[in-house]
């Protein structure tokens, strides 16, 4: 069955971000070719919608649109100055809201966190929106847990993106939840972007250039990848790139956005998340080939990173079964 997506269009909004979710849903395909996704959008009665940009744009449907959708997507827009002052929810989008089915997913790309948190659906839930206003979200929601570093959060049934490019990386992401790794990464060949970008969205907060900006990690990033199945450690990395493991972790974080033990563990998790989706090693087999050593410790890392054990992430990808026969994780 076709997956229905909403997008939601309110006053203000960004049209390249608009645009993301039918460009990337719409690129998802199954094995016959046939498309994956249905992607509509909607504004509030129907209305022609005033862009950030100057110029309006024309839907098909309203608002009673959200009622039939499996998933509802709330385009970035600049936020209304009342919700920045008093975090209120205006009338109108709280009654769009409540078309919304319990059971349905919702993402907000970018400032639309504003509008989730306002409706109080992020409520102990941890949270994410552009970091030029992570300062008065925090001050206006304090019950989100707000992390300004990462490109999106995913709640399971409330995700929510950081701005611009981060819609894309969690279009991506849901469609590797829906249909595993292949699928996704099929769908971003087709719109010519990375399946996965590195680090969060700390990399793109405006801070001073480091000193020496000449040396970079990214020769030594590379090194890693090709040996994910070494035990490496911090002294290695720091090794490699011919810096002191102080100097070595700081430019890292400045590039990156994340700390190298915290980026290596992710890099060895998506290998093991693609492993298990598109061959049939043993569990075994794909802690070895990851560098998580044994199954024990990748046992561990799954559960406690995404909550189920390698098998039941097999299960749920309608990856193959390992079999006896160990094939090449090439």
């Amino acid at each position: 069955m076709v997956h229905r997506i909403a997008v939601l269009a309110l006053e203000g909004v960004l049209t390249m971000d608009l645009g993301v979710p039918a460009r990337v849903f719409n690129a998802a395909r199954g094995p016959d070719g046939a498309p994956l996704y249905s992607v509509r959008t909607c504004s509030l009665g129907g209305r022609p919608v005033p862009t950030g940009e100057g110029f309006r744009i024309v839907v098909d449907d309203d608002e009673s649109l959200l009622e039939r959708a499996d998933t509802v997507v709330i385009a970035t827009q600049e936020p209304e100055e009342r919700l920045l002052a008093t975090g209120e929810l205006p009338d109108d989008v709280a009654a769009a809201f409540a078309r919304i089915g319990p059971r349905t997913r919702v993402v907000s790309l970018c400032t639309s966190a504003f509008l989730l948190a306002a409706a109080g659906l992020l409520d102990g839930l941890r949270a994410t929106t552009h970091w030029a206003l992570c300062d008065p979200f925090a001050r206006l929601f304090p019950r989100v847990a707000l992390d300004p570093d990462v490109l999106f959060v995913d709640n399971g049934r409330i995700l929510t993106a950081a701005g611009g490019a981060a819609g894309i990386d969690v279009c991506l992401h849901l469609i590797r939840r829906d249909h595993g790794a292949a699928v996704a990464g099929a769908a971003a060949r087709r719109c010519v972007v990375a399946p996965w970008r590195e680090g969060g969205q700390a990399q793109f907060i405006e801070h001073p250039v480091p000193e020496d900006t000449n040396r970079s990690t990214s020769a030594t990033r590379q090194w890693a990848l090709d040996r994910l199945d070494q035990p490496l450690t911090l002294d290695d990395l720091a090794r490699h790139a011919h810096m002191s493991v102080r100097t070595f972790t700081r430019r890292f974080r400045n590039e990156v956005g994340t700390s190298p033990q915290q980026w290596l563990l992710q890099c060895r998790l998506n290998q093991a998340r693609r492993l298990l989706e598109s061959t049939e090693l043993t569990v075994t087999r794909v802690a070895a080939v990851s560098g998580f050593g044994d199954a024990v410790a990748l046992r561990k890392h799954f559960s406690t990173h995404l909550g189920l054990s390698p098998l039941a992430y097999r299960r749920a990808h309608n990856a193959p079964s390992p079999t006896d026969t160990v094939r090449s994780a090439s």
